[in-house]
């Protein structure tokens, strides 16, 4: 059962634990202390609320609840979440050598740190999380505990997006004949890997970036489908099916229509794959689908026949990716796109200096200092949509926008400008995005604070000061622009 967060604020305690407790690994403690936190008025502050009581525990708690987690890669019983995310991974199905090397590195791990490796696995591959365990293993065991305490947040995170309805998912899956009802079901964690897809060209040149397309060789999406029609209402209340596609279908659908996708970006194949479902399904009035795209890094190699390194071999990347979505309605006109962006995820830029935070409200609650000159770390996430739907589509036509592009204005207005503020980065990130590319509507950001914990001011040797990891809460912005916000300059 998905929940809204006006539900979650009307439940009593008991089943807010049952709905919350399983979202850390056998420590319903975590959610039973959250929900005095109610009423919650955002997501974030639900999250907020769950990630503050595991680093308000105490050292015997916060150790029971990483003791609490299964080794990864091992055949020990675990629960029902991490079972799936450990499969998700690839770690159910380890070879006989690749097992005895992951019992091999979590027994080194825990006799070090007298805990389990703990990862979130979502979106990693077995030997990303191999490479992660003999990183961390070098680690100091201070350093070690917070960090899996970050990864246990993390878990949690992910396994909250499985109960809770964003409030404007819910709103945007709303019936197109105007009913009030949400009703829709789907697929999610459709992992598509296409080779040799077309690759994206004909790009408009900007001067903060380099980038100049993407040889597609690898096309790599996971993908969230969810399908709308008022026929599908007596499945819910009578359990009739018979006009029920199966998620297990609709998973084999994308996967084939990956295969006869001609053009070049995520969008184009979210659209074309979205109203394929309706013309096949005519009890699907609406299709809205999302993909957080795999991003492929080329490896240097000597000798070798591609520009910048192999044309065979690529890494998987943990870095930042691009983002796509595409709702398609049935119209007494035809199918048509109604909602629709492009967008660039988990965006990690750190300035160590030129970046400042002063002047705010001072009173009985501050005790928060000004800084003039401090380092930022930001997380990043950036969405935009198209005055044209088809500019999102067709690369051909000369007006798609790439995310590594959005990417690069990014990382050159942070280095350009001085920061009073994140929100007036994210702004001037915006302002600069606009009037490079005047075929974009709109530009949505959603920035997190991660600005590091400064321990030394100064250290012994050289002008370089010693920070740490910054723990929970963290502050947030949200902003929206379009080109509106350009008017005047």
């Amino acid at each position: 059962m998905k929940l809204t967060l006006h539900k979650v604020n009307e439940l009593n305690q008991e089943d807010f634990i049952d709905m919350f407790g399983p979202l850390f690994e056998h420590s319903p403690w975590v959610a039973e202390r959250a929900w005095s936190s109610r009423p919650f008025a955002t997501e974030q502050d639900l999250i907020s609320a769950l990630e503050r009581e595991v680093w308000r525990a105490d050292r015997l708690e916060q150790l029971a609840l990483l003791r609490a987690h299964p080794d990864l890669g091992t055949r020990v019983r675990m629960t029902d979440h991490s079972v799936q995310e450990q499969s998700g991974a690839g770690l159910n199905q380890l070879t006989a050598e690749e097992y005895e090397q992951f019992l091999a590195y979590n027994k080194q791990y825990t006799d070090t740190f007298e805990f389990p490796f703990i990862m979130a696995v979502k979106g990693q591959t077995k030997e990303t999380i191999r490479e992660a365990i003999r990183t961390r293993i070098q680690r100091d065991k201070e350093e070690e505990l917070g960090k899996a305490l970050q990864e246990v947040c993390k878990i949690g995170r992910f396994r909250l997006e499985a109960v809770l309805i964003n409030e404007v998912e819910a709103k945007a899956m709303k019936q197109a004949n105007g009913s009030e009802r949400i009703m829709y079901y789907g697929k999610g964690d459709v992992w598509v890997y296409r080779s040799y897809a077309k690759p994206l060209t004909n790009l408009t040149l900007i001067p903060e970036s380099g980038f100049t397309g993407r040889d597609n060789v690898l096309f790599g999406m996971n993908i969230k489908v969810a399908v709308s029609g008022e026929k599908f209402f007596t499945s819910f209340t009578e359990g009739d099916n018979r006009v029920v596609v199966a998620t297990d279908s609709m998973k084999n659908f994308i996967l084939r229509k990956a295969g006869e996708y001609e053009g070049a970006t995520a969008e184009g194949f979210l659209e074309f794959a979205g109203r394929h479902f309706l013309e096949t399904y005519p009890q699907m009035t609406g299709v809205k689908m999302t993909a957080d795209q795999v991003s492929f890094e080329v490896l240097p190699v000597p000798g070798a026949k591609g520009f910048d390194g192999s044309d065979l071999v690529y890494r998987y990347s943990q870095n930042e990716h691009p983002t796509a979505l595409v709702e398609v309605v049935r119209t007494d006109e035809g199918i048509a796109v109604v909602d629709h962006a492009g967008g660039i995820a988990d965006l990690k830029l750190i300035k160590v200096k030129g970046s400042s935070f002063a002047g705010f409200v001072r009173d009985e609650y501050t005790t928060l200092p000004e800084s003039f000159d401090r380092p930022l770390f930001i997380f990043l996430d950036i969405a935009w949509s198209y005055e044209e739907v088809a500019d999102a589509l067709d690369s051909d036509l000369g007006r798609y926008v790439a995310a590594e592009q959005i990417r690069d204005i990014a990382h050159t207005v942070f280095h350009e400008q001085h920061s009073p503020s994140i929100q007036n980065l994210i702004y001037r990130i915006g302002q600069r995005s606009l009037t490079r590319f005047p075929q974009l509507k709109e530009i949505r950001f959603e920035s997190n604070n991660r600005t590091w914990e400064t321990i030394l001011e100064q250290a012994s040797v050289g002008e370089g000061k010693v920070f740490t990891e910054p723990r929970p809460p963290y502050g947030f912005q949200g902003f929206s622009m379009t080109k509106s916000d350009l008017e005047g300059l």
